[in-house]
């Protein structure tokens, strides 16, 4: 069965995309830690991060950078930070979390968003790459 992640990669799914390239996709996180949370996916579905092929890994850390950059120039924040957990969907990503406080890189603290500020800050970011 395919994941959430490749439904909204074939478009079955809606998603506010900040960036894409035929291997991989970024999109906003629909239940941010704090508003810009970015996930950064392959487009071939794996569910765990070292079982990517070594260049498949690193070109994924290379569009996150891209995008981090980007979402470091769009949304205030001290720093993004970067996390691998992957536990809630078996698909690889990596979570791209501007960082204002530690509470932001908590799961436990959520931050709610009408969908217009998820399309601004979609916008803000990709005009930022």
């Amino acid at each position: 069965m395919a994941s959430i992640f490749s439904k909204i990669i074939s478009g079955e799914i809606p998603s506010y995309k900040i960036a894409e390239t035929s291997d991989f996709l970024a999109f906003l996180d629909i239940n941010p830690n704090a508003p810009g949370h970015t996930l950064c996916i392959p487009k071939k579905e794996v569910d765990k991060i070292f079982d990517l092929d070594k260049d498949t890994y690193l070109e994924l850390m290379a569009f996150s950078r891209t995008v981090a950059k980007a979402i470091e120039k769009a949304v205030p924040c001290k720093r993004v930070g970067l996390t691998v957990i992957g536990l809630e969907v078996p698909h690889v990503h990596v979570h791209l979390i501007p960082l204002r406080t530690m509470d932001d890189a908590k799961f436990t603290h959520k931050t709610t968003l009408a969908p217009e500020e998820f399309k601004r800050i979609a916008n803000d970011i990709s005009d930022c790459l």
